[in-house]
């Protein structure tokens, strides 16, 4: 099976390449992201990270693997960054994985955070001032 290539640019809308990435991981499980440029990877990355909170309420977690590509754009030769993504199971069902941490997880954007701590006061002295 042949995997997917999807081609960003620094000028690609972040939430649909993540549409998109959402829709060939689903059908296919994994997806390779192409980038030219420090613009083009910056969507991408964006776009991964969304395309990770369309996936989490499913229970599904992503893993992505960077790589340097040799390619050929009208004729020149760049150097492209290659992203493999690929649906992981959760930490905890991976057969290599140790337990998975006592402290939660860093929650998605857009989740709720919980309730902080109070913190306890603390006394401030008053600092003397200088006759002027």
């Amino acid at each position: 099976m042949a995997i997917d290539v999807l081609r960003v640019s620094s000028k690609s809308n972040p939430n649909s390449v993540a549409g998109a990435l959402a829709g060939v991981l689903r059908h296919r499980g994994s997806a390779e992201i192409q980038v030219v440029g420090a613009g083009a990877l910056n969507q991408a990355v964006k776009a991964v990270v969304i395309t990770r909170g369309f996936l989490a309420p499913t229970g599904q977690d992503l893993a992505c693997r960077p790589a340097f590509a040799d390619i050929s754009i009208d004729g020149q030769n760049r150097t492209a960054i290659r992203l493999r993504v690929d649906i992981s199971p959760p930490p905890g069902d991976r057969p290599d994985s140790p337990d998975p941490p006592d402290e939660p997880a860093t929650p998605l954007a857009g989740t709720p955070a919980p309730p902080a701590e109070p913190r306890p006061a603390v006394p401030v002295e008053p600092l003397p001032c200088a006759p002027g």
